[in-house]
């Protein structure tokens, strides 16, 4: 006997792009439907659900009513106080605090975008997500992006024509986790999709005419497929041509499985230098495409890798090639600054001041050239 799910209030859920930080987040569904990536450990011990769509559109009409109380009770220029915001929790019926404080955060942020959660909402039926796209365009009829994530297996079973509906609906832009384009490395992982397949889904997304943006992670393939990680990536993205190349460098969360496999000797993880080395031949290997470049995270050596292929494409290469150059003791001053936040590119490695501060942090972490990935792996754990 099917159990009707009660509505519990406003929901969000735990990530989302850090492209979409203005964005206002629906939840759709909750958790990964896939949940076995060994590097990812975000969803483990949790199962995938769909929410009840009626739950969904109940969610998109609390945050429109929350909206138009907001921008009534704003004074003449546009602001409105902090106890005036908290006076508007006890009206409209369910005073969904959650609610409240999407909908102020998304009038502040200009009410530009939308994200839809979790990992993979777009594995709803296709009229379903359709439903809810229109719901939010004609809920916030000035909302220009309307986003989501999903597997790239997921978008390979959609039809073409239910992606063109998609779009059509308002879906303008999808997030996929390509990861590797390496065979080997993605079943190593256990990304569940293999390159062909990751190929066909970018190229039926470009198709519908839906802005795509492709995650990489430069070092996933460990030492030894470090090289076919690398080669075997941009030879797919070279084949889908994405709006969006995105750069994730691997991290280790003490609770993925590959974080395991590390501690017990079976994955061979690579260091700062080796990883630069990579991500150097991986941008090389671009080639044939217009896709913009962002090394838009926390996680990654080089955030001025940010550009237009193929117009920007020396200009990427120039800080890794220059940091590869350097001798060990100053690749290391600046792989510590750059992950303790006292240097922000690699043009402060000259600057005395930046550098006087980490040479001050690597004395006081005692790191050394022999010990220096560790200390660079326990200090990218808070930010994982």
């Amino acid at each position: 006997m099917k159990v009707t799910e009660l509505y519990r209030g406003f929901e969000q859920g735990p990530i989302r792009p850090p492209s979409e930080a203005d964005s206002l987040l629906i939840r759709v569904s909750r958790n990964c439907t896939w949940n076995r990536c060994s590097f990812c450990a975000l969803y483990k011990g949790v199962k995938f659900g769909l929410r009840p769509v009626d739950h969904v559109l109940h969610d998109i009409d609390t945050v429109r009513f929350y909206v138009d109380a907001i921008e009534a009770a704003a004074d003449s220029e546009g602001s409105i106080s902090r106890r005036a915001l908290y006076h508007l929790s006890s009206k409209g019926g369910e005073g969904d605090v959650q609610a409240l404080h999407a909908a102020f955060d998304f009038v502040a942020n200009g009410m530009e975008s939308i994200f839809i959660q979790d990992a993979n909402s777009l594995i709803i039926k296709p009229d379903d997500i359709i439903r809810i796209l229109l719901h939010l365009k004609d809920a916030f009829p000035t909302v220009q992006r309307i986003t989501s994530y999903a597997r790239s297996r997921t978008i390979a079973r959609i039809s073409d024509e239910n992606l063109s509906r998609m779009a059509s609906a308002g879906l303008n832009r999808i997030h996929i986790g390509m990861e590797s384009g390496s065979d080997k490395v993605l079943k190593r992982v256990d990304k569940g999709v293999d390159k062909a397949r990751q190929i066909v889904a970018g190229q039926k997304v470009r198709k519908a005419g839906i802005e795509l943006s492709e995650y990489v992670i430069p070092g996933l393939g460990g030492k030894d497929l470090s090289r076919e990680n690398a080669l075997e990536t941009a030879d797919a993205l070279n084949q889908i041509n994405p709006d969006f190349i995105r750069l994730r460098t691997l991290a280790m969360p003490v609770a993925a499985p590959l974080t395991r496999q590390f501690n017990e000797g079976t994955f061979d993880k690579m260091g700062e230098v080796d990883t630069a080395r990579e991500l150097l031949l991986f941008l090389q290997e671009l080639d044939g495409i217009d896709s913009t470049v962002k090394s838009d995270h926390v996680l990654n050596l080089f955030p001025e890798v940010d550009g237009v292929l193929p117009g920007d494409k020396q200009k990427m290469l120039l800080p890794i090639q220059n940091f590869l150059q350097l001798n060990p003791n100053e690749q290391m001053i600046f792989c510590i600054g750059r992950r303790t936040h006292k240097m922000a590119r690699y043009s402060d490695l000259r600057n005395p001041v930046q550098r006087g501060h980490t040479l001050k942090m690597c004395s006081e972490l005692g790191v050394t050239l022999e010990n220096f990935d560790n200390a660079i792996d326990s200090i990218m754990q808070r930010f994982v």
